[in-house]
């Protein structure tokens, strides 16, 4: 009576697996053979929806662990591919410029649309490097939001105390010093908050250091990723003084 309980249950069990790995099966299936989108299909492609596109390398986060997050930009848009799987030794061809095809699927987390669970393929190509668009006008406007992940520059910002100590900066990590920095600036009476991201410029970098060197008071030009986190949150690729 027992073997036959037992049967039972394993044959229940087996039954409640069956639909879950069916839709897995379609799930893989309808990646694999989905067309190609141009930067404005990926746009209107709905959260959780297979992607897939064409696209450039620009920079990358620290590789570990079987894993790289990177930014891409083609001449039509960007896109920031959330912890693609990669080996290390693969990891070091993906350098700025490299033509890329990935597969994934849409993703958002506080605001920022990423691309998840990325397979790639490198592609031979010419290289591009995209040139950072200078988008200080939209600050503060819904604008803004279109150039999501692009390169992209902000002109003759000032540089606001970050908090009531006075300071410039704030460190994530202020013991350490070995992860994100974070810094205030305006235009035309309105701040905003940036963000030297760790894992894309480490405090060994230019950037890094040139953000701890701030003053209160100093006019900068900016370059960086438009990184969205419950709003713009760039993050910061290079600071010098406004020309």
């Amino acid at each position: 009576m027992k073997k036959i309980i037992s049967l039972i249950l394993v044959l229940a069990l087996a039954l409640c697996l069956v639909p879950v790995l069916a839709e897995e099966e379609a799930a893989d299936e309808e990646a694999s053979e989905l067309v190609l989108m141009s930067h404005e299909d990926y746009v209107l492609a709905e959260m959780d929806a297979p992607v897939y596109v064409e696209t450039y390398v620009q920079a990358h986060q620290n590789w570990w662990n079987d894993k790289m997050t990177i930014y891409a930009q083609s001449e039509d848009g960007a896109y920031f591919i959330y912890e693609l799987g990669i080996s290390k030794d693969e990891a070091a061809k993906l350098v700025p410029g490299t033509k890329i095809a990935v597969k994934g699927f849409k993703g958002e987390w506080s605001g920022e649309v990423e691309i998840l669970d990325a397979t790639y393929e490198i592609l031979e190509g010419d290289p591009f490097i995209a040139t950072a668009t200078d988008v200080t006008a939209l600050l503060g406007t819904d604008e803004l939001i279109n150039h999501q992940n692009e390169l992209v520059a902000f002109k003759g910002m000032t540089v606001e105390a970050y908090d009531d100590s006075g300071a410039a900066f704030a460190y994530k990590d202020a013991e350490g010093k070995t992860d994100d920095l974070y810094f205030k600036v305006s235009k035309d009476g309105q701040t905003y908050d940036f963000c030297v991201e760790f894992y894309l410029c480490g405090n060994d970098t230019e950037v890094y250091k040139a953000v701890e060197a701030l003053k209160v008071g100093d006019v900068v030009d900016l370059e960086g990723f438009l990184y969205w986190y419950n709003g713009a949150n760039p993050h910061i690729t290079s600071v010098t003084a406004a020309q």
